[in-house]
């Protein structure tokens, strides 16, 4: 036996090894392969299977080390460069030009996250000096065995599959200089990388969301998954034994049908997750009710549905002032979880637990649930109009966590913090479902508005990574000490833009940067993202990897236009017939009524929501603009003076400028000169200003600009 067919049998053998795609590999040189590098022994995974004449650039500095060093880093399957020198690189490229085939872990080191770590620009040198081909490997489950460098979960002898993508070709660069031509190839490679990692976690990960979530269980059983205000603890195995017990219930309280949409109105506390997990496994959909927009707008969306059933807990309607017999008036039944606990019996807990005591999550991995079925429900903020209701599939969630998880640096060490209601889409997914997949502790609390407490929790928990959006980030910066957010390592904004005042409060106060996204409850809801491997100041971040995107033409805007997307992470469709007939009839591209511009690197710039144009005197002009260089610009009045800018019908120009605010002493004349000063012309200039003890907001902690406008319209003195 070659010793090649050894070591392929020995791995086989330990870690079930299997290869993808290995004919991508059987090409003529020059060709590179780039793996990802996540332990000692990547190399062993890709030697058991490529052909003899492919060797592995190694440092001949580090090979000096030690004798065992010296063994593997020095034969006639490697290629040993000097690192310290500056003309080692050169000694590579000769090599390739020649027609040969290497391979070159392009980070330059081993992962110490987990993750994909930054592609040295010395391999964009590379491919542009001689024009080799790039083949992609993605070592899958290889950061899962015992020799790495990252502090998650590992295992002796995990499952672990070589995934090879096709050669691609590098793109050209012209009237650009080398080193910036390098930084780009660089990139490209991250990219493509990425890319593939995203594509192989679709093909191969788990189906749908309980089997996500049990997959984790059953590796760190023992490991706190979730924590609320009670401050008891919710392990893994809990967690499952939980879910494992509800989902044998559900059927004898909701009916035995399956797709049944349910309500549930609860807040951020432990049960939810459980609820929900448990829902899924008995084969039901959870309609997240928002129980922020008030009694009438929940039961309309109760009815858009087609509930029959709430679940929902005694302690919340009480403590949220919800009268529960409006829900019964409209003929729902309402199942509150003190009684459904009360309802589980000593047998069935027991049989729970016995089940997930040797294999945690078991029920839950083998649940019936299609990938394209309906996961959640969920409705749009409604801040420009009525929300619609939105299908999101497991395959939907799934897409947009691997999505992310495939471009930011998360590890298992980190601790999450999120406020974020569940019915809001980042809620959810981010807050919530991601940290539970990626194995992370999760703080969950039941409100973003109490800017004392949570800075303090924040603060108490060690929590790493925090949530939230522009508004509840100004909340948390007026009342939070400067040591309270000293433990983040990722502070994430979506859902409203952020404005330059509040990045640099952040940064010069707390030290920490605001990672800005973007994205839609549609999308499941992320779109772009900034990370600390790419952050761009002033953009919404890169476009997720498996998302197209295309720009319509807007008039009157010059740079960008209405943007259109499609990924395996936009819905299934709308509940409301009409606008579900026009999403469907766009085959899969979803209108995110945004006017945006996409830069060659694929850096997304938010113009303002179509609905966020007023055309003045002929001229398109963006109202969140005009908000944003009125944000921050009036320092004596503090930070609490927020401004909205809104825009009304006009004989005169066809529409006008109008704007809210709730600073009394704020004057017409004091916005007019800020713009002037910010360089803005007088269309841009408000022509009417309407103070407010509060301007209306959303539950997400969005402006509502659909009640403030009616509130303006609305006032006596408006009409006088």
């Amino acid at each position: 036996m070659k010793f090649p067919a050894l070591i392929r049998f020995l791995l086989r053998l330990c870690f079930r090894l299997t290869a993808h795609g290995l004919e991508e590999t059987l090409g003529g040189g020059p060709l590179l392969l780039i793996p990802n590098h996540v332990s000692w022994i990547d190399f062993l995974f890709l030697y058991a299977f490529l052909d003899e004449d492919w060797r592995f650039v190694t440092s001949s500095t580090v090979a000096r080390t030690t004798w065992i060093h010296q063994l593997v880093m020095v034969n006639e399957r490697t290629f040993p460069v000097d690192t310290a020198s500056p003309y080692s690189l050169r000694e590579v490229a000769a090599y390739l030009q020649k027609g040969g085939r290497l391979v070159l872990f392009a980070e330059g080191r081993i992962s110490t996250t987990g993750s994909l770590m930054k592609v040295q620009e010395g391999t964009g040198f590379l491919v542009r000096a001689t024009g080799a081909k790039v083949v992609t490997a993605y070592l899958r489950g290889a950061e899962r065995v015992r020799f790495v460098r990252h502090a998650g979960w590992r295992r002796w002898f995990p499952r672990v599959s070589v995934h090879f993508r096709a050669a691609g070709a590098p793109p050209t660069y012209e009237a650009i200089s080398q080193a910036e031509t390098r930084r780009r190839l660089a990139g490209w490679l991250r990219d493509r990388m990425v890319e593939h990692q995203f594509q192989v976690e679709m093909e191969f990960g788990a189906r749908h969301l309980p089997e996500a979530v049990a997959e984790t269980a059953a590796a760190i059983p023992g490991r706190t998954a979730l924590e609320d205000v009670s401050f008891q603890p919710l392990s893994y195995r809990r967690l499952m034994v939980g879910a494992d017990a509800l989902s044998g219930l559900w059927p004898t309280i909701l009916g035995p049908g399956r797709a049944d949409p349910v309500g549930v109105l609860l807040p951020n506390v432990n049960a939810l997750p459980v609820v929900l997990l448990s829902l899924w496994t008995a084969g039901k959909i959870p309609t997240l009710l928002n129980f922020s927009s008030g009694m009438p707008t929940m039961l309309a969306c109760a009815r858009l549905a087609g509930l029959r059933a709430v679940v929902t807990s005694r302690a919340f309607l009480a403590k949220a002032k919800l009268d529960p017999s409006a829900f019964e008036a409209a003929g729902l039944q309402i199942h509150y979880m003190e009684e459904v606990r009360g309802r589980l019996s000593l047998g069935a807990r027991l049989a729970a637990l016995a089940r997930n005591r040797l294999a945690p999550g078991r029920r839950l991995r083998q649940a019936a649930i299609p990938p394209e079925s309906t996961a959640v429900i969920l409705f749009t903020s409604g801040s420009e109009g009525v929300p619609k209701g939105v299908e999101l599939t497991h395959r939907n969630l799934l897409a947009n966590l691997r999505q992310v998880s495939a471009v930011i640096d998360v590890t298992e060490t980190d601790r999450f913090f999120s406020a974020l209601p569940m019915f809001h889409s980042f809620g959810i997914m981010a807050g919530t479902l991601f940290p539970l997949v990626r194995g992370c502790y999760t703080f969950l609390y039941p409100t973003p508005l109490h800017y004392r407490i949570v800075p303090a929790l924040v603060y108490d928990r060690n929590c790493t990574v925090l949530l939230g959006t522009a508004t509840f980030l100004n909340g948390y910066a007026r009342r939070a000490h400067p040591y309270d957010f000293n433990t983040l390592r990722f502070l994430v904004a979506g859902a409203e833009k952020v404005q330059d005042a509040t990045f640099e409060t952040w940064a010069r106060r707390f030290g920490v940067r605001i990672l800005e996204g973007y994205g839609a409850t549609e999308c499941s809801p992320v779109i772009s993202l900034n990370t600390r491997m790419e952050p761009r100041v002033g953009s919404a971040g890169k476009l997720l990897p498996g998302i197209e995107c295309r720009l319509e033409p807007v008039e009157g805007v010059a740079e960008g236009g209405r943007l259109f997307v499609r990924g395996p992470n936009v819905m299934k469709g709308y509940l409301n017939p009409e606008a579900n007939a026009s999403f469907l009839a766009g085959g899969g591209w979803y209108d995110t009524g945004d006017v945006v511009h996409v830069d060659t690197e694929g850096f997304l710039s938010i113009k303002g929501r179509m609905r966020r144009f007023a055309k003045v005197g002929g001229e398109m002009v963006s109202l969140a603009a005009v908000e944003g260089a009125l944000a921050g610009a009036f320092p004596k009045f503090g930070p609490r003076c927020e401004i909205a800018v809104l825009a009304r019908s006009s004989d005169r120009k066809g529409e006008i400028l109008i704007a809210a605010t709730n600073e009394r002493k704020l004057q017409l004349a004091d916005l007019r000169a800020a713009l002037a000063d910010r360089g803005f012309n007088n269309l841009c200039v408000p022509r009417e200003l309407h103070a407010f003890d509060r301007i209306p907001k959303l539950g997400s902690g969005k402006t509502d600009y659909r009640e403030c406008l009616r509130q303006i319209l609305e006032r006596p003195a408006y009409h006088a």
